[in-house]
């Protein structure tokens, strides 16, 4: 009983700064619309920006408050505030967007999330979202795409659109390069070489490398783990819960793997799978090791 009570709270918490936060960056977000003027724009998208980094320690305050987390964090110091990222994360809960915010709001530009159309209508979260200029993608299915051919590069488009606006301040976006949460079961269905991770889709990171590539400082390659809630870290966290969050940050420089025209030079782009491809592999055998160690 306590639990869902404790959960209730946490619930009408995270709305009410959910809410605040979305009204108030919308604001800025409408200002700039109204005024497309480059200081106004620039002071917007910052105010903005501390909007979100409010949200986020608020957040984290939450977190700490009703949870007895132990904290795993490696590799943050790497990173700066003054820098722009293209980050890469496997995606295993809803928990993941709260955990990235809060841990690395004072360690990396407030991030920025590829996200699906359908979250642009959810209350309050699709208006704080557009108001932080995030992208939503569309994610068309390859049957619509032959009968709708001159929607193909709708995706590219809003990644484009995005990009020109986070030139503005530094900034980090994100790419859950999987494309949906891992699950047992998903783990069990779907084909992957994998132990603990989807195959990468690469769409969305050569997109956003080939509109934010000029800018970009770095790629913070992500590796999020809670080794003693893997089944529901979400309620978890809600209901006070969740006792271990590891994230491992790990930076990549702007090289040869990364830097290159993926849409039409055809041995970069094999260059880029394989690169993606080992970094996935990588990525799956520092998740074996976390899981082997909590489950002595």
């Amino acid at each position: 009983m306590f639990d869902k009570f404790r959960m209730v709270l946490n619930v009408l918490f995270v709305t009410v700064n959910t809410a605040m936060t979305a009204f108030t960056v919308s604001f800025f977000g409408l200002i700039k619309l109204i005024l497309p003027v480059p200081t106004v724009q620039k002071s917007c998208t910052r105010l903005a920006n501390f909007t979100f980094w409010c949200w986020a320690s608020l957040n984290l305050w939450m977190l700490n408050i009703n949870n007895n987390i132990k904290w795993q964090v490696e590799g943050a110091e790497d990173v700066s505030t003054k820098q722009w990222y293209l980050m890469m994360a496997n995606h295993l809960s809803w928990a993941d967007i709260v955990i990235l915010s809060s841990i690395l709001k004072d360690k990396l530009p407030m991030p920025k999330f590829f996200l699906k159309h359908e979250l642009l209508y959810v209350p309050f979260v699709g208006l704080a979202c557009w108001g932080l200029d995030m992208p939503f993608m569309k994610r068309h299915s390859r049957e619509y795409l032959l009968r709708h051919p001159e929607r193909r590069n709708d995706d590219f488009d809003a990644i484009n659109k995005a990009c020109e606006k986070f030139k503005l301040a530094p900034t980090t976006l994100v790419n859950f390069v999987e494309g949906t949460r891992v699950n047992q079961e998903k783990l069990a269905t779907v084909r992957t070489p994998y132990q603990h991770l989807l195959k990468p889709k690469t769409g969305g990171v050569a997109f956003a490398l080939s509109a934010m590539g000029p800018i970009l400082d770095g790629i913070v390659d992500v590796t999020l783990a809670y080794p003693e809630n893997q089944v529901s870290p979400f309620e978890d966290m809600l209901k006070g819960k969740l006792t271990s969050v590891v994230v491992r940050v790990k930076v990549h420089p702007m090289d040869d793997n990364v830097n290159g025209d993926y849409f039409k030079d055809k041995a970069f782009k094999r260059r880029f799978h394989a690169w993606l491809n080992e970094t996935w592999q990588e990525k799956d055998e520092y998740l074996q090791g976390v899981y082997r160690k909590y489950s002595k």
